[in-house]
C-alpha cells in the first residue's frame, strides 16, 4: 500500500462511514461539552515492567512485536481465563512477560514459526480443549505468520523488521499488514474502511517502550489514528458521544455477539475514529495541543473505571481487536 497518504485514507473512510451510518451516530453538541470536561490528554501509555518485558533493546522489540501479533481477541475474552485482578489484555500480556522470564528471553523467530496451539495455550494458562481453545489456534496462526515473516525477510531478527520501517509509523503498518491478521480492512458497502488498529499500535507501543527514540523513532507517529477496538466506542457511547440505534445497543446489552464486518461493526469502529478526530480538532481550536494517540490512551485507561467495566460493551470475535 502507499504509505504517504495511509493516515488520510483511514480518517477519511471514517468520515464517510460516519456520513452514511444508519445504527451510530456522533452527537456533535455534545462533542463540545465533552472536549471542555477532558483532563489533559496523556502523551505515552504507563508500561508497566510487571506486565511487559522493558529495558532490555532487542529483546524488548520482539516482546512488543510478539505481543501485538495476538494483541486481539476482546470478543473471547469473557471465556479467556484471566490472572486474579487482571484484564484479557493484560493477562495476555502479563503470561508473555512471564514466560520471558522463564526463558531468559524471546520465543526465537523459528519457534513462533514452529509453535502450535496447545503450546500457546500454555504459555497463556488456558486448557488447550477449553473455552478459549478457538482463540488459542488463532494465536498459534499469528505467531507462526510472525515467525516466517522473520525468518523469511528478515533473517530472523525483530530488530531489522522495525529498522525496514525506516522511522515511519505508515511503512511499519504496511510491513505487518503482510501477515492475513494484520490487514484490517472492513467493507462497507462500496467502501473500503481500513483501521489497521494493531499494526498502528505497535509503532505507539515501540514508541512508547523506547521514549521515541531507537526502535521507538517514528517521524510520523503523531499521524496515528485511534486504535479502534470495543473500549474506546464503548467509553463514548456511555459518555454521550456516540449515540447507538435502539437495537443496537440493546443487543450489545444483552451481550449478543456483534457479527465482524458487519455494517454495525463497521458504523461503531469507524464513527469512534471520526468523533475522536473532531475531538483532536475541537481541542486544538481551543488551545489544547494533542493526537488521536494521546485521545486514545486517555479514553482506554478510562474505559477501565468500575463505572464503564460495569456495562458490558460490544463483543466481535475477530483478529484483529
Amino acid at each position: 500500500m502507499p504509505t504517504s497518504d495511509l493516515f488520510d485514507r483511514i480518517r477519511a473512510a471514517a468520515a464517510e462511514v460516519a456520513r452514511r451510518a444508519r445504527f451510530v451516530h456522533l452527537d456533535r453538541e455534545r462533542l463540545a461539552a465533552y472536549a471542555a470536561e477532558l483532563p489533559p490528554p496523556a502523551t505515552a501509555p504507563g508500561l508497566d515492567p510487571r506486565w511487559h518485558w522493558l529495558g532490555r533493546g532487542e529483546e524488548t522489540v520482539a516482546f512488543f512485536l510478539t505481543l501485538d501479533a495476538v494483541n486481539f481477541g476482546s470478543g473471547w475474552f469473557p471465556v479467556l481465563r484471566k490472572r486474579p485482578g487482571l484484564s484479557g489484555y493484560f493477562t495476555v500480556a502479563a503470561s508473555l512477560a512471564d514466560a520471558y522470564r522463564a526463558r531468559g528471553g524471546p520465543l526465537a523467530a523459528r519457534e513462533l514459526a514452529d509453535i502450535d496451539a496447545p503450546a500457546v495455550a500454555e504459555i497463556f494458562g488456558q486448557d488447550p480443549d477449553g473455552p478459549a481453545a478457538e482463540l488459542m489456534a488463532l494465536f498459534a496462526r499469528a505467531w507462526n505468520d510472525l515467525g516466517r515473516l522473520l525468518r523469511d525477510a528478515h533473517g530472523g531478527r525483530f530488530g531489522a523488521l522495525v529498522e525496514a520501517a525506516d522511522g515511519c509509523a505508515a511503512r511499519l503498518v504496511d510491513l505487518l499488514a503482510r501477515m492475513p491478521f494484520y490487514r484490517d480492512v472492513s467493507a462497507y458497502g462500496d467502501l473500503e474502511v481500513p483501521f489497521y488498529k494493531r499494526a498502528q499500535l505497535t509503532a505507539a507501543d515501540l514508541a512508547a517502550a523506547f521514549g521515541r527514540r531507537g526502535p521507538g523513532r517514528f517521524l510520523d507517529l503523531d499521524r496515528l489514528t485511534i486504535f479502534a477496538d470495543n473500549l474506546v466506542p464503548h467509553v463514548l457511547r456511555l459518555d454521550g458521544v456516540l449515540v447507538y440505534d435502539q437495537r443496537l445497543a440493546a443487543r450489545i446489552d444483552a451481550q449478543e455477539l456483534i457479527a465482524a464486518g458487519s455494517p454495525e461493526e463497521v458504523e461503531i469502529r469507524g464513527v469512534a475514529v471520526h468523533a475522536v478526530e473532531r475531538l483532536v480538532d475541537t481541542l486544538r481550536a481551543n488551545g489544547v495541543n494533542t493526537s488521536a494517540r494521546e485521545l486514545d490512551y486517555l479514553l482506554w485507561n478510562r474505559g477501565l473505571v468500575d463505572k464503564y467495566k460495569a456495562i458490558p460493551r460490544h463483543r466481535t470475535r475477530t483478529v484483529y481487536y
